[in-house]
């Protein structure tokens, strides 16, 4: 079973849908005790981050998701999810994330050119960053995934799997052993983004 994390602010409906499209089996969940019931966890995300993050931990959901990483269940986030993933986000202040991959999350406007539109909206291209991964098993590299972002990961090189370009490369896809993350997002991506969900399911746990 998945279990996909709500704490008031992810697209679950169309997340949920997906899951179902290829067969697999996954719950929307707001307690920490079915994270340890499933076998692979979805933290999904949209909105502010530091928004986000304070949900999350009053939720419980911060410790919990921690927890099940270290026992080395596979997690994945996707769009804010993944940017939580990381150390922490300079989006309105500065703001704590879990600290599962290094890195900071910071404006796309840093490095994109100044009439390139914010947020980044559309479909785009991915560039694969290094060793093949297993999150992009199912598919091959140039296909198009859907963004809606204005922020993204950045010092994180050593663990980004994935680029798409918008006026200067932007970190698409992170992944630190059983940690996984998407900018984009797999579940408005059509038949590339559901094959990048059959990926996840089928991670070894």
């Amino acid at each position: 079973m998945i279990a996909i994390i709500d704490y008031g602010v992810g697209n679950l409906f169309s997340l949920k849908s997906s899951f179902a499209a290829i067969g697999a089996e996954a719950r929307v969940t707001s307690h920490p005790e079915d994270l340890a019931a499933a076998d692979r966890i979805i933290l999904p995300g949209v909105g502010a981050f530091g928004d986000a993050a304070e949900k999350l931990c009053r939720a419980g959901m911060d410790q919990a998701v921690l927890e099940q990483v270290s026992a080395g269940k596979p997690l994945l986030g996707i769009c804010l999810g993944m940017q939580l993933l990381l150390e922490e986000s300079l989006e309105y202040g500065t703001h704590a994330g879990l600290g599962l991959i290094p890195g900071q999350v910071r404006p796309i406007s840093e490095v994109i050119p100044a009439d390139y539109k914010i947020p980044h909206i559309g479909w785009n291209a991915l560039q694969f960053c290094g060793e093949p991964s297993r999150l992009f098993s199912r598919i091959s590299e140039g296909d198009a995934v859907y963004f809606v972002h204005s922020f993204q990961a950045t010092g994180c090189a050593a663990h980004t799997i994935a680029c798409a370009e918008y006026g200067a490369p932007l970190t698409a896809a992170v992944a630190k052993e059983n940690v996984f993350g998407c900018q984009f997002h797999p579940e408005k991506s059509g038949n590339v983004g559901l094959n990048i969900l059959r990926a996840f399911c089928d991670l070894e746990v």
